[in-house]
């Protein structure tokens, strides 16, 4: 088991109304690919709202009501690239343009939790707003930039007794 596991939040703006006929064939969707999600080699978590089902209930900027949010924990970055990008997640996601809005700004983060802990919306937009005031970084990044899981305790502490038993040696 691991100390961390990666979230991840994803926001967009849609092109017209959850329940008009231009996102009929999205919302359609949406139980199919979070079925897959939570059946893939490393999935951990994803954010719902009071539904149960997915997060469409949720808005996170409160002057924008087209824009929702996907946020979800998975245990590695590698985890998280093979569900987006080597299953059936990539034939909804090249449509995208089809329901939601090009957005000029950054509108995705990945940044390490400790395990067991659950991202609320606000830390999630925190970590979108991070990488468009700074850039990617270790406190939130993209597939692009991504950075490694901090070290854990053991780790650093198996790090220093290995550099010691290496000096020790004759």
């Amino acid at each position: 088991m691991t100390a961390f596991h990666l979230a991840q939040v994803n926001i967009g703006r849609i092109v017209a109304p959850l329940d008009g006929p231009e996102l009929a064939d999205f919302v359609a969707q949406l139980p199919e690919i979070n079925a897959l999600a939570e059946r893939s080699p490393g999935f951990v978590w994803r954010m719902v709202d009071d539904e149960g089902e997915d997060a469409t209930g949720f808005r996170p900027d409160e002057r924008d009501d087209m824009l929702l949010i996907n946020c979800s924990v998975w245990e590695s970055v590698e985890a998280l690239r093979n569900f987006t990008y080597h299953t059936d997640h990539l034939r909804v996601l090249s449509r995208r343009r089809e329901w939601f809005h090009r957005m000029a700004e950054v509108h995705q983060a990945l940044w390490w939790i400790p395990a067991g802990h659950r991202p609320s919306i606000a830390e999630a937009m925190e970590r979108v707003a991070r990488v468009r005031e700074h850039g990617p970084g270790p406190l939130a990044f993209t597939f692009r930039d991504p950075h490694p899981a901090p070290p854990t305790t053991a780790q650093v502490q198996g790090h220093v007794l290995e550099c010691r038993a290496a000096v020790d040696l004759p």
